[in-house]
């Protein structure tokens, strides 16, 4: 009986050992699931791209949309405010679209 239970317990391990091995081959072999491919990576960092232009975009828009309406003149306002208040909106529209030229490159 004695003889019996060795080889059964020395069968059992070698059957143990040969399992865990080609389990652990199985497992280096399979493609793992959870790493998406590179190009999605890069068409999402894309997208970002995309938004932040779209948004800089509109904002361009709205800030000439804005500018080309401050440079019309008042109704009971003189020349002389009118080109003044021209200066002070042109200074004041070229910083707004530096820095929204600034946001495109960053």
């Amino acid at each position: 009986m004695k003889i019996v239970a060795k080889k059964v317990i020395i069968y059992s391990m070698v059957g143990l050992m040969q399992i865990g091995m080609f389990a652990s081959a199985a497992e280096a072999a399979a493609p793992r699931q959870e790493e998406p491919p590179r190009f999605e990576q890069r068409n999402e960092h894309r997208n970002d791209h995309q938004q932040r232009d779209l948004e800089k975009e509109r904002r361009l828009h709205e800030e000439n949309k804005r500018h080309e309406q401050e440079m019309k003149r008042r109704p009971h306002e003189s020349r002389k405010k009118w080109h003044e208040r021209q200066q002070r909106e042109i200074e004041r529209h070229e910083r707004a679209i530096h820095e929204i030229m600034e946001m495109r490159h960053r």
